[in-house]
């Protein structure tokens, strides 16, 4: 083979590995991308894939089996029973001779052999309940259990959409953290430079430049420790949205920039966060109360569950009352002699009986044991009742608390939020002065840690708003994309 022919061969197989080298490159580049989330797509993603949500919805399909596992107890039942018996030693009695010969002694017997070498039997059975209270209060309990569960999955889906939210405030704080910690690092860096520069032209102390290097240096794991924070928060929200590559996920909006006075000022992102609530009237405690108490989802489950366990002794109460069934049975005995011949057909006998009949039950004595069973349900049924009504206390207790930290967070955001603005104004002016040998370097450095500390202030109240208002949204029963939209045009 020349070369040309060579290189005609090998081409296509390095074009071959050229291709998948470059689709396997693009591949993990892929799994190397970020994924970003919206807060709603961050919220319909957990709703699609959270391992929670999908065992309380297999949790409902069961109860929705256990309905028609009830109503199967309404129809006829049906049974066939068919046997053979092959005789290989066939039964012998022993009959007293006088009933074939008169004139037998009475110590005389005759042996008679009973039955055929070959048994067929089959028997069909039909009964249809016509009143059974039983039933049909087991077809109460059951549609009773399956409200109960539909209002778990409900509640379970609330609890999911409020932690991705939580989740997803707690990432944006940790992330705000991180950036005012770099930005202060950056800042204290930059002081650094500058007084050093100060001292080598004699116009500032070797203990300025100290001062900085100290604060730069306790700045600086603080910095480490911020980016494992907001790492750890990623993760966390990665957690509830099943996704694999938990270091990807990345999410939209800042907490510095969300602006609670004017929704228009925000940037979309802001605009998405501030508009995805549920319960619109939060400084209402009495409105937020009704709504609780209506929709609350752990409320609603203690209410559906003191209904079930009412149901459930009643249904040991029917249990006194008597029970009719309607029965019928369809009956074919065959017999026959040498060689199995199915059902004897031919030579063999065949019998038919056909019987129908009304069958009534009345239940006289158990032993006590029904009493005792009406009595544990009466006490579960009256625990039941102390559940709910606790439940609801804790409730109310709840709403207000939720309700008054809503509305504290919202007046520390609008205060912190001036602070931050005097914070930065103050630091500006330190810095000027500082520069013209004005004021001392620990007047800059106050000024830096009021500015980062106003700012992480204002961040977290405004997280501590945002989470409020999850939280109540879950507990007045007014979750987003659960119980109400996204209300993306509400403001």
């Amino acid at each position: 083979m020349n070369d040309i022919d060579g290189w005609t061969f090998a081409r296509p197989l390095a074009l071959a590995a050229l291709l998948l080298g470059g689709l396997f490159a693009d591949g993990a580049s892929l799994d190397a991308q970020e994924r970003t989330f919206g807060l709603e797509q961050a919220v319909r993603r957990a709703l699609s894939s959270n391992r929670d949500v999908i065992s309380a919805r297999l949790g409902l399909q069961e109860a929705e089996e256990r309905v028609s596992e009830a109503w199967s107890n309404v129809y006829p039942t049906v049974d066939l029973n068919a046997g053979y018996t092959r005789n290989v030693s066939p039964t012998v009695n022993f009959l007293p001779a006088q009933i074939f010969d008169p004139a037998a002694g009475p110590d005389d017997y005759i042996g008679v052999r009973f039955g055929a070498d070959n048994q067929w039997s089959s028997t069909l059975s039909i009964e249809q309940p016509i009143f059974r209270p039983s039933v049909f209060v087991a077809l109460g309990a059951a549609g009773r259990f399956e409200d109960l569960q539909q209002e778990s999955v409900r509640g379970q889906t609330q609890a999911v959409v409020t932690r991705v939210r939580v989740a997803y405030y707690q990432l944006l704080l940790a992330q705000e953290q991180e950036r005012l910690t770099e930005n202060s690092v950056n800042r204290v860096r930059q002081s650094l430079t500058e007084t050093q520069a100060l001292y080598r032209g004699g116009m500032a102390s070797e203990y300025d430049v100290l001062r900085l290097e100290v604060e730069l240096a306790n700045l600086e794991p603080n910095l480490r420790r911020s980016e494992n924070a907001a790492r750890q928060s990623r993760r966390l929200l990665a957690v509830e949205l099943d996704e694999p590559n938990q270091e990807s996920v990345a999410v939209l909006g800042e907490l510095a920039e969300m602006n609670l006075d004017d929704f228009s000022a925000n940037s979309p992102a802001n605009q998405e966060i501030l508009s995805f609530m549920g319960f619109e009237d939060a400084g209402s405690q009495n409105a937020a109360l009704r709504s609780a108490v209506e929709l609350r989802s752990d409320v609603r489950q203690l209410g559906l569950n003191e209904a079930l366990a009412r149901t459930e002794m009643k249904l040991e109460q029917v249990q006194y009352l008597p029970e009719v069934t309607l029965w019928g049975n369809y009956v074919i005995n065959a017999q026959d002699n040498g060689s199995p011949n199915f059902f004897a057909r031919g030579d063999g006998q065949r019998a038919y009986s056909r019987l129908v009949g009304l069958r009534v039950s009345i239940p006289i004595f158990q032993g006590f044991k029904r009493d005792a069973r009406i009595d544990q349900k009466r006490a579960l049924v009256r625990q039941a009742e102390a559940q709910t009504a606790q439940g609801l206390d804790r409730a109310t207790s709840q709403v207000k608390g939720l309700v008054e930290s809503t509305e504290e967070a919202s007046l520390r955001a609008r205060a912190q939020r001036r602070a931050v603005e005097q914070a930065y104004r103050g630091f500006e002016i330190a810095s000027a002065q500082y520069r013209e040998g004005i004021s001392s370097q620990l007047e800059l450095t106050d000024a830096e840690v009021a500015l980062r500390q106003s700012e992480f202030n204002y961040a977290q109240s405004v997280y501590d708003y945002l989470v409020a208002r999850a939280q109540l949204d879950e507990a007045t029963g007014r979750v987003p994309l659960v119980d109400v939209d996204a209300a993306n045009d509400r403001f």
